[in-house]
């Protein structure tokens, strides 16, 4: 995971198109990224009892996002699941970032997407657990988009169940009618430190509401 030791950050002067008025819908419970940006976007952050895409490309702020999800996750008392089908995560840089390693079940597929997909299937069927990440990030894009969108169904309907937030981590959106929510970052350009790299501004576009609506975080060492 590239982002080591990196934290996440509200920009102050950050910009919204929000709607007037949220849907009844938006009003179930949520599990906020603790970024003030993205949880007034999303109205509150990733849905329980849903499935969540976030997709860009490298160094789009993706993996630094779900991990802000996670620590305040598991900093809240809850079981969390990450599926790395690619083996790129990193518990140590998630550590530094806020994630309880105790409250955290890590599963390296060793780059195999069927095992992933098994795996998320078997975990979120079985209850228990607040947040379910797959991490199909770094995994060749024809191997995610070989999912069936059967199986992204079934895994919404699981998560429906269950009442767990499911949340699925890829270059570009997969599972596209069968997401309750989809955020697509957009890296915007490097932040400075004299002549030292100190972070990544990112603009995060949701898709799945009425129109179509931005904000910007950033990405800091």
């Amino acid at each position: 995971m590239k982002a080591a030791v990196l934290q996440l950050r509200s920009i102050v002067e950050a910009r919204f198109e929000i709607p007037l008025g949220i849907r009844k819908s938006l009003e179930r419970e949520r599990i906020p990224s603790g970024i003030e940006a993205i949880d007034t976007l999303t109205a509150g952050g990733v849905p329980r009892g849903g499935l969540t895409e976030i997709s860009g490309a490298a160094s789009s702020g993706r993996t630094a996002l779900v991990v802000a999800l996670l620590g305040q996750a598991t900093r809240a008392g809850e079981c969390c699941v990450w599926v790395d089908t690619a083996g790129a995560f990193d518990p140590q840089s998630a550590s530094e970032m806020g994630v309880d390693l105790d409250r955290l079940l890590w599963i390296n597929c060793g780059g195999n997407a069927e095992h992933a997909l098994k795996s998320v299937d078997l975990l979120i069927q079985s209850g228990g657990f607040g947040l379910v990440v797959m991490d199909l990030a770094d995994t060749p894009e024809r191997e995610a988009r070989r999912i069936p969108l059967a199986s992204w169904f079934r895994l919404r309907h699981a998560a429906e169940r269950t009442g767990a937030a499911l949340v699925a981590v890829a270059r570009n959106i997969n599972a596209a009618s069968c997401s309750e929510l989809q955020l697509e970052l957009q890296p915007l350009g490097p932040v400075w430190r004299g002549k030292l790299l100190a972070g990544l501004n990112t603009e995060a576009e949701s898709r799945r509401q009425h129109r179509s609506r931005k904000a910007e975080f950033r990405v800091v060492r």
